[in-house]
């Protein structure tokens, strides 16, 4: 950027009275060209009265060029050596922004403690005023003045600044960093609930501000767009769901409505507890070195088969959150399940076990079913009995005829 200076704007009176003659001065000086504005160099503080002032400002090691036509200067970080006091407006400007800078928003909760009275003083024992009047003096609303208020409470009981009636108007006392301020004052007047308060311990937990967990919960609406646009918040919002689960029956219940009524998730449900039993089939088999046959038998694993059932587990173990585990759970599944099975073969013994195993499971079944076939209950069996049905159970006693046939010829009778 570049100033045109004349000299006639050398010096401008300090002051706050003197800020437009400062301004007067710059105007007949010439035009300040637009550009991005650089930041202006607080003047030294003024010396104490009697006291010599051992500061004189250096000149510049290269001064700028200037003519009486107003030529034009370059003005960059040599500018912080320009001669010359500072408005007093830009000074306090700039004090109260180092202020500001080292301690946040305690800055404020000073002015607000120290010209608030607290809740049950009256007017006339203090010259404070009350809230909604400072609010109305600093034309925002009394709820802002409140949480600077009660954050300045907060720490006072803990003993990080003074208590109100320590403070009087303009009183000025030693504030805490601004890095502790976000760990007293809440900005949204929800937190102040039971349910505000419930928000801003979990945010605390997860150690994010309770500010924004707050936002969120104030506007569902907002939340519900971002989970419908953006995959890793709909992921974010599935694990809290399913965290939050174990200790909400409402919610439970919710959910397990909305999966009974949806087929989709029906059908994801189901998909999923197959691939859970089958993982759960294999990590049994490396875990506790037995296994289940197909005839429902437990035996011991060999070697080769519990280590064939860690190598995969190890495979899926390694998968990333957002990988499926369905097609490796059946591929490790299927693979220990044809090992099983070479096992039973090769073993005569095992293959004897299993084949009775099997019929022994086959019986159970038929004699379950069968036991279920009774007509005690039934007044008038004459209505429900058809000749498909005889014909069927006349078929099935000859099924189990031949089948005692078979098994007296192989095991007489002692």
């Amino acid at each position: 950027m570049t100033v045109a200076i004349d000299s006639s704007a050398a010096a401008v009176p300090s002051g706050e009275d003197n800020v437009p003659a400062a301004a007067e001065a710059a105007e007949t000086a010439g035009a300040v060209e637009a550009g991005p504005a650089v930041p202006p160099v607080p003047a030294p503080a003024a010396p104490a009265a009697g006291e010599e002032n051992f500061w004189q400002p250096e000149a510049p090691a290269a001064a700028p060029a200037a003519d009486a036509s107003g030529a034009e200067v370059e003005v960059g970080e040599e500018a912080e050596d320009v001669p010359g006091e500072v408005p007093e407006a830009i000074v306090r400007d700039a004090r109260e922004f180092g202020g500001y800078a080292r301690t946040g928003g305690w800055t404020f909760a000073l002015k607000v403690a120290r010209s608030v009275r607290p809740g049950g003083q009256a007017a006339g024992e203090t010259e404070k005023v009350s809230a909604r009047r400072f609010a109305a003096l600093a034309e925002c609303s009394a709820d802002r003045v409140m949480r600077f208020y009660k954050t300045w409470d907060r720490a006072a009981d803990d003993g990080l600044v003074p208590q109100f009636e320590a403070l009087a108007p303009g009183v000025e006392v030693e504030l805490p960093d601004a890095d502790v301020w976000l760990s007293y004052y809440v900005s949204r007047s929800s937190a102040t609930s039971v349910r505000g308060q419930a928000i801003t311990e979990a945010a605390e937990a997860e150690g994010i501000r309770p500010t924004k967990a707050l936002e969120v919960a104030e506007n569902p609406t907002a939340l519900r767009a971002a989970i419908l646009a953006d995959p890793g918040t709909a992921e974010a919002a599935r694990k809290a769901l399913m965290d939050r689960l174990g200790e909400d029956p409402v919610l439970r219940s919710g959910l397990a409505r909305d999966i009974v009524r949806a087929d989709e998730l029906k059908k994801a449900v189901a998909e999923e507890a197959k691939t859970g039993g089958q993982l759960e089939y294999v990590r049994k088999i490396a875990e506790e070195g037995q296994v289940k046959t197909a005839a429902g038998q437990k035996i011991e694993a060999s070697p080769a088969l519990r280590e064939e059932a860690e190598r995969h587990l190890s495979l899926i173990d390694e998968l990333e959150e957002d990988e499926e585990a369905g097609e490796w759970a059946r591929e490790a599944y299927d693979t220990v399940r044809n090992l099983v099975a070479e096992t039973v073969e090769k073993d005569p013994e095992l293959r004897v076990q299993e084949r009775r195993a099997k019929f022994y499971s086959s019986i159970s079944k038929a004699t379950k079913a069968f036991e279920e076939l009774t007509f005690d209950d039934v007044a008038e069996i004459d209505d429900i009995v058809e000749d498909d049905m005889v014909r069927r159970l006349e078929e099935l006693q000859q099924a189990i005829a031949a089948c005692l046939t078979a098994l007296q010829k192989a095991h007489p009778a002692s």
